[in-house]
């Protein structure tokens, strides 16, 4: 749970590196709290309940660029790649590869390796 938090205080932080830690654990929690939504939203046959989903979505969009704009850096790639995720199927599945590359072991670029960095939590 602390990866997630740490990746929503950076929210709008589109420089540095995310380690594949901190990008699939934002996933997975972002992923669970769409699917509870959604399912209350469904059970409840409410569109105001149903709402819920969306509000989500739009508060977790920014959140989920920066982090994968930053799991990007952490694999030497631009972040513009992101914009692979645009192409059907195929730039889904590129974009997911890119995400799942392991880090660079030094200091690239985008800055020091995050692994050498004292663990969160």
């Amino acid at each position: 749970m602390s990866w997630f938090i740490t990746a929503l205080k950076k929210y709008a932080v589109f420089r540095g590196r995310a380690r594949r830690k901190e990008f699939w654990l934002f996933t997975l929690f972002t992923y669970i709290i769409y699917g509870v939504l959604a399912g209350i939203g469904a059970a409840a046959h409410s569109t105001v309940l149903a709402a819920g989903f969306l509000i989500a979505f739009v508060a977790f969009l920014l959140p989920s660029w920066a982090v994968t704009v930053r799991r990007l850096h952490d694999s030497g790639l631009s972040g513009w790649l992101i914009l692979v995720g645009l192409v059907p199927t195929v730039g889904a599945i590129a974009l997911v590869v890119f995400c799942c590359t392991d880090s660079n072991a030094a200091t690239n670029k985008y800055g020091p390796n995050p692994k050498e960095a004292p663990a969160v939590g």
